[in-house]
């Protein structure tokens, strides 16, 4: 096979499959070695990028799947005649960012962060995906253990938790633009 037949190939998986694959995943079926898969779908994300496709293909930890283009939500969002997603509550973006910023972290390390009980965002992020157990702590009561899922790093698209801004610095602009908001 060539390289654009592989490649359409390996594009139509992702579309068929609609959950991200990884490149492991794409190899065993191509029966391809895994670097060379890898490296056609860096082509693939960059050929994409570059002709302003309908769709791009999103990397997430190691993992690849099809995603539209944010920028064409406006139009998008007009197929969709249905109540739309709720966002997220100010209480449950709180609680996502000291999670993605502490994981692995507990529950109580949450509460006292934010002051207040985080039963009910924590209850919201899971059921959204952004959130998952992780497991549990070896200690009295035997807390569970909380970190984002692949499902935040695509909603925020980083491809890794590394990605994150730093936090200091985000913590220096909001103080900055809420001086200038005082003024």
């Amino acid at each position: 096979m060539d390289i654009r037949e592989i490649k359409s190939i390996i594009e139509g998986l992702l579309f068929i499959w609609g959950d991200p694959l990884t490149a492991e995943d794409i190899s065993t079926i191509l029966e391809m070695d895994k670097e060379e898969v890898t490296s056609l779908l860096e082509e693939m994300m960059d050929d994409f990028d570059y002709n302003r496709r309908g769709v791009r293909i999103v990397k997430a930890n190691d993992t690849y799947q099809l995603s539209t283009r944010p920028e064409h939500y406006q139009w998008i969002k007009k197929l969709n005649h249905t109540k739309p997603n709720r966002s997220l509550s100010n209480a449950a973006m709180e609680t996502l960012a000291i999670i993605a910023y502490r994981q692995p972290i507990i529950k109580s390390e949450i509460d006292n962060i934010r002051g207040v009980k985080s039963d009910r965002s924590l209850e919201t992020l899971m059921e959204k995906k952004l959130v998952q157990e992780l497991g549990r702590l070896d200690k009295i009561g035997r807390p569970i253990v909380y970190g984002t899922t692949d499902e935040f790093l695509r909603l925020f698209s980083l491809e890794s938790l590394d990605d994150l801004p730093d936090f200091q610095e985000m913590v220096v602009r909001i103080d900055e633009e809420f001086n200038e908001y005082e003024e």
